[in-house]
């Protein structure tokens, strides 16, 4: 479940954040004078991604800044906005490399997917805020510019084309999120999963009905062998990615 949300904050005030001119870089040997919006930006960010989001606050970002709660409030109007500038912040990280000449089309989305996969591996406080109304920054338009990018010249309407994109962001996010619980959930416990499946496991045995469950009798022994474990979420990723790539050849296929 979403902890945080984009567009929670005052809108123009956000767009203006998001927006803003680059500071120029400053001359000379000496320090630099106070902060600015990158700093703090920069800041709640690195807070984030070592304790998660649920426990950032203006106060310990603040704290962390080693200024007052009133100064951070003149560089940031509130948490809403911050949390809209930290999202954008992060998807800068996207598709720096550029892809390879003459890519095809398969290959140009699957390269969005991973990307997308290990930005959230890298901040998994991301997946833990809603952008249902999403923070309309120059690292979300250069996000979705690639991404459209990946599908052009495939034949599809401009509504697939965003329709598609949609799906495979979609998939990364539900597919990505197994392994940040399973992370979270070791975190929390200080139990592995291996740990907690043996201490389940004969618990199970003694519960399970083969003949009430027969299908699960038949594939889950054989699936948690080859997995060793009850959910891969990254073989998943992969296994799935494949297959909705097939599904969007086909759809292509028919607008040809």
């Amino acid at each position: 479940m979403a902890t945080e949300l984009t567009g929670a904050g005052d809108p123009a005030r956000s767009m203006a954040l998001l927006w803003r001119p680059e500071a120029p870089v400053a001359r000379g040997r000496g320090p630099r004078a106070g902060l600015d919006v990158a700093d703090v930006v920069t800041a709640a960010v690195r807070l984030a991604d070592s304790e998660g989001i649920s426990t950032l606050s203006m106060r310990r970002l603040a704290a962390a800044l080693g200024v007052g709660v009133m100064t951070l409030y003149t560089y940031v109007p509130g948490k809403g906005e911050l949390v809209d500038l930290m999202y954008d912040r992060v998807l800068g990280e996207l598709y720096r490399e550029e892809q390879p000449a003459g890519a095809d089309w398969r290959t140009r989305l699957e390269h969005v997917a991973r990307e997308n996969w290990e930005l959230f591996v890298r901040h998994p406080w991301a997946l833990h805020v809603a952008t249902g109304r999403p923070p309309l920054g120059p690292h979300l338009m250069a996000k979705y510019e690639q991404e459209l990018r990946a599908v052009d010249g495939l034949g599809l309407t401009e509504v697939e084309m965003d329709l598609v994109v949609t799906l495979v962001n979609g998939f990364v996010k539900g597919t990505v999120s197994g392994m940040v619980e399973r992370s979270e959930a070791e975190h929390a416990t200080g139990v592995t999963d291996r740990q907690w499946w043996e201490a389940t496991a004969p618990f199970v045995e003694q519960v399970f009905d083969p003949e009430r469950f027969p299908t699960v009798a038949r594939v889950g022994p054989v699936a948690g062998e080859e997995l060793q474990a009850a959910y891969d979420p990254a073989r998943s990723f992969t296994f799935g990615l494949a297959r909705l790539l097939d599904g969007v050849a086909v759809l292509a296929e028919g607008r040809r």
